[in-house]
């Protein structure tokens, strides 16, 4: 990527950067405050209004908004101008309750398809070449938010998810560049690339873009060195905006770098919403400086990370990996564990595929964690002579908890089109 391919944005001294947040978030808490009744008695309730925000600093004056205030106000009371100015409409799948509702103006779209093409080029693609989408489309933002590179000089195959034997076809056939999926189901891919016979190295892809769901460099190594191909991170979720609030870079493969000309990052403290120092690991939030139908002030993502300082872009700050959701927290007998933790440990033994589940019980009066993970294709019965006994035991090692291992035959475990449910909760009245 050459300095060319910069835009406005990413041109910006670190003091017009500053300057442009303050600027663009006084707009904003001025928008909500006056065209969000929730907001107004938020701020209300605070004790404080729009002329309170006289620098960034500020920020933290005000409330923090949460998934239940969206579905509280569903489907369209978060919104902050008529419906008229609203020309798509997203939302989440709402299989725990209502689902999120979110709008975009023309102008909106026109700023997120903007930042999809600054996460492509970072990422390593270039225009004109050929991008193969197999992010769903729908409701979901994944599909249709990175479908809006089409206006930038990318050309899109708008495959979806699913119809797994199909996308290795049209792989084939089309010969992309780009492949943009989910991690999980990029994997199912590669699956399905062996499935046939069919050498994932020989193909024309050169970058995958994989988001949506918490994925680890060992993930990353295990898609990288199977198709011969750089992966990176893109983050994003609908509230938000969707994919494409952070992307990182080809050349440094060392987090997302946040787009902070549209986003103001925040780490808290999960539990007492103190905003904690740049470099300590907390939840990240974010208030949209840009967005026009649904501006979003503090939102808790509940992802788990760290702010960086910039690398390949220096006045832009980075997220860590995502070391998991505190939402996803399992607490298995006072010990905390996340599933990226447990996958790490997987990665450790050669034998095993990075397809797992984590199945909770309580059979008594104690939690149990059954890891059931599938062997990979061509390993046989003396390979996994008590490889379950020694991966219960790094497990433990590791991450101070007792756990089985179910080690399961190649295609045995569900197969994700999207993100993947790790963990199989059956204990009665938990979540």
């Amino acid at each position: 990527m050459t300095e060319t391919d910069l835009d406005a944005g990413e041109r910006m001294s670190l003091d017009e950067l500053r300057s442009d947040q303050l600027k663009n978030i006084k707009t904003t808490v001025k928008s909500v405050y006056e065209n969000v009744p929730f907001y107004r008695k938020a701020f209300d309730e605070l004790g404080v209004t729009p002329a309170d925000v006289t620098s960034l600093d500020d920020i933290a004056k005000l409330p923090f908004t949460t998934k239940q205030d969206l579905r509280d106000n569903y489907p369209f009371g978060m919104f902050a101008v008529p419906q008229d100015q609203v020309a798509r409409i997203h939302a989440s799948s709402g299989t725990t309750g209502l689902p999120t509702v979110v709008g975009y103006t023309l102008g909106d779209l026109d700023r997120w398809g903007s930042l999809i093409a600054r996460s492509i080029l970072g990422a390593g693609g270039k225009r004109e070449q050929m991008m193969h989408n197999a992010y769903g489309y729908g409701l979901f933002t994944g599909g249709l938010g990175v479908h809006g590179a089409e206006r930038h000089g990318f050309t899109v195959v708008p495959i979806s998810g699913g119809q797994t034997p199909r996308q290795v076809q049209l792989v084939q056939d089309f010969e992309p560049d780009i492949i943009t999926a989910t991690p999980t189901y990029l994997l199912t891919i590669l699956d399905e690339f062996h499935k046939q016979g069919i050498d994932p190295t020989s193909t024309s892809l050169k970058t995958a873009i994989c988001g949506a769901e918490p994925w680890t460099d060992e993930m990353r190594k295990e898609i990288e060195n199977s198709f011969n191909i750089d992966a990176v991170d893109i983050y994003g979720l609908s509230e938000v905006m969707g994919p494409g609030v952070a992307c990182e870079s080809a050349v440094t493969k060392d987090g997302p770098t946040i787009w902070e000309d549209h986003f103001y990052p925040e780490i808290v403290d999960p539990f007492t919403g103190e905003v904690l120092p740049d470099g300590e690991e907390g939840e990240l939030v974010f208030t949209s400086l840009t967005k026009e139908a649904l501006p979003i002030i503090r939102y808790r993502t509940h992802d788990l990370a760290t702010l960086l300082p910039g690398t390949a872009r220096p006045n832009f700050r980075r997220i860590s990996r995502i070391t998991g959701r505190s939402d996803d927290l399992m607490i298995i007998r006072g010990v905390n564990v996340y599933p990226a933790n447990v996958e790490t440990v997987l990665f450790e033994f050669s034998p095993l595929s990075p397809h797992f589940q984590l199945i909770l019980t309580r059979p008594g009066r104690m939690d149990e964690m059954t890891v059931e993970v599938e062997a990979r294709e061509g390993i046989g019965a003396v390979e996994l002579d008590g490889l379950d006994k020694l991966v219960a035991a790094r497990i433990k090692e590791r991450l101070g908890v007792s756990c089985t291992i179910d080690i399961k035959m190649p295609g045995d475990l569900p197969r994700s089109v999207g993100k993947m449910k790790r963990i199989i909760d059956r204990r009665e009245g938990v979540r």
